[in-house]
């Protein structure tokens, strides 16, 4: 088969599309035919060489992919050849096939089509590990997310305002925040001109926002604290803006407030295993009656992955940007 290799860590060109061996499914897992994969921030970083793959991961960047199944490993039942899926993986997407833990295969949502189902994975299982299952949005509580036009942004917006939540995001330009009001963000914040803490204050009338979805980290931290409800959860799920911040705790303990901070690639398979269970009964039929939907800004071949790279980093995109298999 071939896959998007890397040499040498560095820019885009460092992708290189590849003859390498087929994989074999083990134990508990089947072997995926490929149809597309998405570009998130993760590989990016697994480009640059400060983001290898857990061990026993495929060496192969991409955390999601939709495909069919080609094979079946020793021990799985209830999954047949030919069956069409998409997948949350801790590497291979890349690739023409990928080895994949049955436990996290997803079957390809009613009214999506086969390509855009790999837009799905990683960011469903993100925002509901994040906002539902560890920070428990509420209906009539609101949601901040910071990044609102990107990948993550876009379904976190559909997901709270499916139950009920008030959505406030933050975006770059004029022509993303319309995108985000679009799928239903109700306060829009560009935070290269003003400033999110003073914004929530307003449109809350002081209250402040109920869940934090941060992908900065450093850089936000303070503002995002300050931004926080009485009893307000904070959710790290990026580091874009640095590792390094100083907590002011006495700020934390007034508002009887929690900080969180997860990764899904590294997590046991039992525990990805329970996420892609709970994606499965609660966002899946939301998509099935069309109250949330894949956003995908373009689609690229996966062997010029490098093209794709160059639109993440350059972060004019809205939604995913998926590499198909051609």
């Amino acid at each position: 088969m071939h896959a998007i290799t890397i040499p040498e860590p560095g820019g885009p060109e460092a992708l290189v599309w590849d003859e390498v061996p087929d994989p074999v499914p083990g134990e508990g897992e089947v072997l995926v035919e490929v149809v597309a994969s998405a570009v998130n921030r993760a590989d990016v970083l697994q480009r640059q060489g400060f983001y290898n793959p857990p061990p026993g991961a495929s060496p192969y960047p991409g955390l999601e992919c939709s495909g069919r199944i080609a094979a079946l490993g020793p021990g799985v039942s209830g999954r047949a050849v030919g069956d069409e899926v998409c997948a949350l993986l801790a590497g291979g997407g890349y690739a023409e096939k990928v080895a994949v833990p049955a436990g996290q295969l997803l079957p390809v949502p009613e009214g999506v089509d086969l390509v855009q189902a790999a837009a799905l994975p990683e960011v469903a299982c993100t925002v509901w590990s994040n906002v539902f299952m560890i920070s428990h949005l509420r209906p009539g509580e609101t949601l901040l997310v910071h990044g609102g036009s990107s990948g993550i942004g876009t379904m976190a917006i559909q997901l709270a305002k499916a139950v009920g939540a008030t959505v406030a995001v933050t975006a770059g330009s004029k022509e993303k925040l319309e995108r985000c009001a679009e799928l239903g963000a109700d306060i829009l914040i560009n935070y290269r001109e003003q400033d999110f803490v003073a914004e929530i204050e307003q449109a809350t009338e002081g209250a402040g926002a109920d869940v934090i979805l941060d992908n900065m980290g450093a850089k936000y931290l303070d503002r995002n604290v300050r931004s926080l409800a009485v009893n307000g959860r904070l959710a790290i799920i990026g580091m874009q803006g640095g590792v390094k911040a100083e907590l002011n705790i006495g700020l934390l303990l007034g508002k009887r407030a929690a900080i969180s901070a997860t990764s899904l690639r590294a997590r046991p398979l039992g525990e990805k295993a329970s996420i892609v269970a709970a994606v499965r009964e609660h966002v899946w039929p939301l998509l099935a009656a069309g109250h949330v939907r894949p956003v995908v800004d373009r689609e690229l071949p996966m062997s010029d992955a490098g093209a794709a790279h160059r639109v993440v980093e350059e972060s004019g995109h809205v939604g995913k940007v998926l590499l198909v298999v051609r």
